[in-house]
């Protein structure tokens, strides 16, 4: 195990440093490394140049936030052990390794229903077994089973360092401003109460900025209508290559996209036969893109000319409402239908609805507490003059059309 640690210099903080054996172990691991492959904002890049950066830079950035949570805590008498602070920074140096190439954008596409989430956790418990138990107090953490709640909390809860990076490192390389927040501010403002992760009264300000950030940043970045047209249009290239490959056409592919296009896999099947773990875990960004250049070519009028579209980003023309557009719908497929002469079937991969949405502040999930002076507390939505308030805490739902732009 290598003993040396690293300090790595990042853009966004500056130098990282990784003295602990355990997690240079990790970093230098082949499954984590993949992670320089992946991109973090999957199509992004395509409305937003500088959006380059990988799953890999923000796992690296999650960690360092967690050491600099751990050491304010330990400031304010809240003291956990070296074990419990390693565990925790691999926790989080882990959460992210589960992801398949380009992020979320194609979650479900590769194998059925199964979460990246899921991945992960399948991904920690073959290296714990193949460490001996390196990971055991990690996995406890990430499963929110050990003793120490807060340390849970600080790895997945609407408070996290997870989001704290991402939201950071997001706007950094998107050059969008809104994304920006006090995270220093906020991580020397936690505390612990009976276990609970909490923030101090004095810091409700920069969590709401924070919360804030979160919803400008998912509609003005994440869910930006191109990046979620290049999104389903990714989306799509693979759902065609998927039921060509089904239907018995011998698609170019990677030796390990060729083992996802051409099988159907469940979560039942990454648990009980390893081989397709150890196949997911050389799957990246590369496999797809080699087949996108390769099928751009292909003979099939659909799947060629949906990676043309991505190729030479003439992306899907993309319209948000909040009112439904089936009549918008019916109406386009009918001029295209005319005009390229496809099957209903075909139709569908060049004009198609769907939904979207997101939350700014989940009342049912892991609430943010706020340690009030008096020694109350309270959720950060109940607090008086709150901007995070109820309407805020209802989710925003809004309605999408895509379609290639019918002649005129």
């Amino acid at each position: 195990m290598n003993n040396r640690g690293k300090i790595i210099n990042d853009p966004v903080y500056g130098f990282l440093r990784f003295p602990e054996a355990e997690l240079m172990y990790i970093i230098d691991h082949p499954w984590f490394q993949r992670l320089r492959n992946i991109r973090q904002m999957g199509m992004a890049h395509l409305v937003y140049p500088g959006a380059t950066h990988t799953r890999l830079h923000h796992s690296l950035g999650a960690c360092h936030l967690m050491g600099k949570a751990l050491d304010e805590l330990r400031l304010k008498g809240i003291d956990h052990s070296r074990e419990a602070c390693v565990a925790a920074r691999l926790a989080v140096l882990l959460h992210d390794i589960g992801h398949g190439p380009f992020s979320h954008a194609l979650e479900y596409c590769l194998a059925d229903g199964v979460t990246h989430e899921t991945l992960s956790s399948l991904i920690m418990q073959r290296i714990n077994k193949d460490t001996d138990g390196l990971l055991n107090n990690a996995i406890s953490i990430f499963d929110h089973q050990y003793p120490d709640r807060y340390l849970h909390q600080l790895v997945s809860s609407q408070l996290d360092v997870d989001r704290m990076d991402y939201l950071n490192r997001d706007s950094f390389y998107t050059g969008v401003s809104e994304g920006v927040i006090g995270y220093d501010r906020i991580l020397q403002m936690l505390t612990v109460r009976n276990n609970e992760l909490m923030v101090e009264e004095k810091a409700v300000h920069s969590v709401e900025k924070f919360i804030i950030a979160r919803r400008l940043m998912y509609w003005q970045v994440y869910l930006h209508k191109a990046v979620l047209g290049a999104e389903q249009l990714l989306i799509n290239i693979l759902k065609r290559a998927r039921e060509l490959a089904y239907a018995g056409e011998n698609l170019f592919a990677t030796p390990a996209l060729r083992h996802f296009l051409y099988s159907r896999l469940s979560k039942k099947d990454f648990e009980e036969q390893a081989d397709h773990l150890d196949i997911f875990c050389q799957l990246d960004d590369t496999d797809v893109l080699a087949g996108i250049k390769v099928w751009k070519s292909h003979k099939d009028l659909v799947l060629s000319c949906l990676c043309s579209m991505m190729m030479d980003r003439h992306l899907y023309k993309t319209q948000l409402s909040s009112a439904p557009l089936d009549d918008m719908l019916a109406d386009i497929r009918k001029k295209l239908s005319l005009q390229l002469g496809l099957s209903d079937h075909e139709l569908s991969y060049f004009a198609f609805t769907g939904t979207t949405s997101t939350s700014t502040y989940n009342t049912e999930d892991e609430r943010i507490t706020i340690a009030m002076k008096n020694g109350s507390q309270c959720d950060i939505s109940q607090i008086d003059h709150a901007l995070v308030n109820q309407a805020l805490a209802r989710p925003v739902h809004k309605n999408y059309i895509c379609f290639i732009q019918p002649e005129t």
